[in-house]
């Protein structure tokens, strides 16, 4: 990173720690360079950036009283969960406050009978369900990082999971957040009931990124465990094979609980890693989960069975335990953390297209490959479109890592070529700020503007990300037609 990119006004930075120490213990108020380091980048490590001071609150009392004296101050500010986001959304600002929310991890309540867990934003994803086991409840989004991600990282990146075709991502399952505005004042969005009076807020604020206000206390819904699971490890000679079989068991009027797709270069890196028993010679594998009663999860998966040969599976493997079930879907969870074994880094793409474009989003994704001289596994949430190609390349090389994002523009670029969009579960961030200028006109982008002026007319939560300004538009506009890609703004490279 260049050490002359990030140079700091003591005076400023004296100043916020001030104001800070003067509301959280001098332990929580984090500005040495070795203390603010670990804050440096989210999930999407090729950006960094480090922190002006790091804030550590315990309460939302805390988190109020930070964020209005930020805004005195006019310090932007940036929440941050556990880090593990993969758009940049939780990048520090230089000039900053890096507010974590990690000390905010008490489950506050849990309601069996009314099904809902009431929790701080830092409670881990995985948390929720391992409370809610007792009551044969747990919570149904389950992103790959649940394991580290938190609940409030979640509801600001509107995060998914395998099993999100059937149950729905964060925004189907928050019910109400409890937030703090940039001027420290606690608003709620939504609430336990069937439905809230009023515009639909909720959906607004899921998804949001931080950029309108920071959660400091989440409602979930909780769902009954189903009596039993089996998932269907089915084999295909090509990946447009394997595509078109998900999009004719949805066409059957079937809704796996999870329906993912893995190629050969993912299942093979993955086989390396977790030894979930894949078949390596398989051009692609495809995950289709049935849960519900013993009964109802014979007869779906008699159903898919079916579906899947019709549709060219030449192999088929059917758990016939518990075990046996997670020992398939540990392959998948493994995909992202897998490519560390084959190239030491990956930048992994997000975006979503019709199931009917999946033949020729895939042969175009092979074209990049050879054109950037860059390898690329895929894995696909099927059943909705999500993809979630991986770029292999090495981010000590400034020039693999230009290559890289030329990679990614052209492939969500293309993403909204066929009808789709450039995210679906990842949110955009810094990583697809220029796309958002290729996806939305500019009467749009301006209504987003408008819309984040409402929640921070000052523009200090989480600046920079998600919204593209119109000069970052007419920029990009200019260098599309030149056959190039705008480089992420004012972002430190290596």
């Amino acid at each position: 990173m260049n050490d002359n990119f990030r140079l700091l006004d003591p005076l400023r930075q004296a100043e916020a720690v001030k104001a800070l120490r003067a509301i959280l213990p001098a332990e929580a108020v984090l500005y040495d360079e070795e203390d603010t380091k670990p804050y440096e980048c989210d999930g999407l490590s090729a950006y960094r950036e480090l922190p002006m001071v790091v804030a550590l609150p315990e309460n939302e009392e805390q988190v109020g009283r930070i964020l209005r004296a930020c805004r005195i101050l006019r310090v932007p500010v940036v929440a941050r969960g556990a880090g593990t986001g993969l758009s940049g959304g939780a990048l520090p600002h230089g000039k900053g406050v890096l507010l974590s929310l990690a000390k905010m991890k008490r489950i506050l309540a849990l309601d069996p009978v009314a099904r809902t867990a009431r929790v701080q934003p830092g409670v881990r994803n995985l948390a929720i369900s391992e409370a809610a086991a007792p009551y044969g409840l747990y919570y149904a989004p389950d992103p790959s990082s649940q394991i580290a991600c938190t609940i409030g990282g979640n509801v600001a990146e509107n995060a998914g999971g395998v099993h999100c075709l059937k149950y729905g991502l964060t925004v189907h399952n928050v019910l109400r957040v409890r937030a703090c505005t940039i001027e420290g004042e606690v608003v709620e969005f939504g609430n336990e009931a069937l439905d809230a009076p009023g515009l639909d807020l909720l959906a607004l604020v899921t998804g949001s990124e931080g950029m309108l206000a920071v959660a400091t206390e989440i409602t979930v819904r909780l769902v009954p465990k189903p009596e039993t699971a089996r998932v269907i490890l089915a084999a295909f000679d090509s990946v447009e094979k394997a595509g078109n079989a998900a999009a004719d068991m949805i066409a059957a009027g079937i809704i796996p609980a999870g329906l993912e797709l893995m190629d050969q270069p993912a299942t093979r890196a993955v086989e390396e890693y977790v030894h979930a028993g894949y078949d390596l010679d398989a051009a692609a594998l495809l995950l289709c989960e049935s849960d519900g009663t013993a009964e109802e999860v014979e007869e779906e998966i008699a159903r898919m069975t079916a579906v899947l040969k019709r549709s060219g599976a030449y192999a088929f493997r059917i758990s016939q335990n518990e075990t046996e079930r997670l020992k398939f879907w540990s392959g998948r969870k493994a995909a992202f953390s897998a490519m560390g074994r084959i190239s030491p880094d990956y930048y992994c793409m997000d975006g979503t297209i019709p199931k009917k474009c999946l033949g020729e989003v895939l042969r175009f994704i092979a074209e990049m490959e050879k054109k950037y001289g860059l390898r690329c596994p895929n894995v696909f949430h099927a059943g909705d479109g999500n993809l979630h190609p991986l770029i292999l390349f090495d981010a000590n090389d400034p020039e693999q890592l230009r290559r890289t994002e030329a990679f990614a523009g052209e492939v969500l670029e293309k993403c909204i070529e066929v009808g789709g969009t450039i995210t679906g579960e990842h949110g955009v961030g810094i990583e697809k700020i220029n796309q958002m200028c290729v996806q939305f006109r500019p009467n749009e982008l301006a209504l987003f503007r408008a819309l984040k002026r409402a929640f921070d007319e000052d523009g200090l939560l989480n600046p920079d990300k998600n919204i593209p300004t119109l000069r970052r538009c007419a920029e990009f506009g200019r260098m599309r037609v030149k056959g190039g890609q705008l480089p992420h703004p004012e972002l430190p490279r290596f």
